[in-house]
């Protein structure tokens, strides 16, 4: 499948297929939507999400990229059985300025992950679709889709935002795939 600009490109169907959360905000004034496959089943994939987030997991960046943070902030490299109990509900915090957190709306293993957030007039949906790759390798295509309602300036946030969103994306796909491929020698 072509993944477009850095690895992470949604396909044409991707980004006009329904997903879950997308009813959350549905006048969004910015969609965002990035794609990736992963060298593993979803049942191996969903662990990794479900545990990942601030104050979590972290987020997954290769090995050379983390080397550039100071220890405390490296993501983990390992599943951790404490941070798989995620339910609907549940409140993690976020990267996005102080106080900024993401609500868990919907847990449907090994599928869908789908959180919503308020950050003053700004509504979110985020939502992470696992879905098996066809083909004799087990893999996973990951779909994310970010939607934002109550933009004062979209433009900037389709530009500044979308930049930003898919350095990160870009940044979690390799780290995935850093995690889920063969150990180092």
């Amino acid at each position: 499948m072509n993944t477009g600009f850095l690895g992470v490109g949604a396909s044409p169907e991707e980004v006009h297929a329904l997903l879950p959360g997308d009813r959350l905000v549905p006048a969004a004034d910015v969609v965002m939507d990035r794609g990736f496959d992963l060298p593993a089943p979803p049942g191996a994939v969903w662990p990794w999400f479900v545990q990942l987030g601030k104050g979590r997991s972290g987020w997954y960046l290769p090995r050379w990229a983390e080397a550039l943070l100071p220890a405390g902030r490296r993501a983990l490299r390992n599943i951790d059985p404490a941070l798989q109990g995620l339910r609907a509900g549940d409140v993690i915090p976020d990267w996005g300025g102080p106080g900024a957190t993401f609500e868990t709306v919907a847990v449907d293993p090994p599928a869908a992950l789908v959180y919503r957030s308020q950050r003053g007039a700004l509504a979110l949906s985020w939502a992470i679709v696992l879905r098996p790759t066809p083909g004799t390798e087990p893999g996973t295509r990951v779909h994310l889709r970010l939607r934002i309602a109550g933009v004062k300036h979209r433009r900037l946030v389709e530009a500044g935002g979308g930049l930003f969103d898919l350095l990160t994306i870009a940044g979690l796909a390799a780290g995935l795939r850093e995690r889920l491929g063969p150990a180092p020698r």
